[in-house]
């Protein structure tokens, strides 16, 4: 067990906690602490960090950049999305690439794009940075990656996102929001139950996960024309049901496990 400080632990779950609608099933967590399913935690943890910097990536291109920037952006992203989807590339090449703010055009931005700019810039960055974290400890427990299939979380959440602006990107900023604070809550489940570096390395992450998570909604509230609590509130509902419902397949962002999952 790792030597982590429940005070801090809860100092950082506090506002995750208050936003979430249920807490994690304790089936889950049985099913993470088994050494068995490490390898599938890490691999699953691993993509989720490279989805979230394309959802932030996405949001640059559709709302902030011009045309040829966006291009920039997709030649920015390719190495790591080949290496992830199509096995192609040296990993440990990844750490060179570096995002700047300097290839976009904020002439006309208005003060929500600009922010929004800063967030998703800081947020990619961050995120393609754990990605590559992961890759070290995976490789340092002799983890070949192995692409695994996607759990139904995200897209579970996003079905349910409007197709009008501009409640899509508000829908989509709460969609973000809840994902990012639920891998917060994990994170802090999962720590006290491996090894001491991946805990401590859980433990790290929790700060920036919780700023995301608050950085998504403070751009949702500033976009949307009416308040935010009941979409807020529906999405928190969705979420709920897709982590407390049981789940064929055993993933980071899973739900409860199914009894057919368990005893495979």
């Amino acid at each position: 067990m790792s030597a982590i400080s429940s005070s801090e632990i809860s100092s950082l779950l506090e506002p995750v906690n208050a936003f979430l609608q249920c807490n994690t099933p304790d089936a889950w967590l049985d099913e993470a602490k088994k050494e068995e399913n490490l390898r599938m935690l890490l691999t699953d943890h691993l993509i989720c960090e490279l989805k979230a910097a394309q959802s932030a990536m996405y949001l640059l291109r559709r709302y902030v950049a011009d045309e040829e920037t966006s291009k920039v952006l997709l030649g920015w992203l390719k190495p790591y999305e080949d290496f992830t989807y199509r096995h192609v590339g040296d990993w440990q090449s990844l750490n060179t690439k570096h995002l700047s703010k300097s290839v976009f055009n904020v002439d006309g931005l208005d003060s929500v794009k600009k922010d929004m700019l800063d967030k998703m810039v800081m947020l990619i960055k961050e995120e393609l940075h754990h990605f590559y974290q992961v890759l070290e400890i995976m490789h340092r427990l002799g983890f070949e990656y192995k692409s695994v299939t996607s759990s139904r979380y995200a897209n579970g959440l996003l079905k349910h996102v409007r197709t009008y602006e501009p409640e899509k990107l508000v829908d989509k900023l709460i969609c973000g929001a809840y994902i990012e604070a639920r891998s917060c809550e994990r994170f802090a489940k999962l720590a006290p139950h491996v090894s001491n570096e991946l805990g401590k390395f859980y433990v790290s992450l929790l700060r920036s996960e919780a700023r995301h998570f608050e950085d998504y909604l403070t751009l949702a509230a500033a976009i949307s024309p009416v308040d935010i609590a009941e979409r807020v509130s529906l999405f928190g509902d969705v979420e709920k049901q897709l982590i407390k419902t049981p789940d064929e397949e055993f993933r980071f962002h899973s739900g409860f496990p199914a009894i057919e999952s368990l005893m495979a």
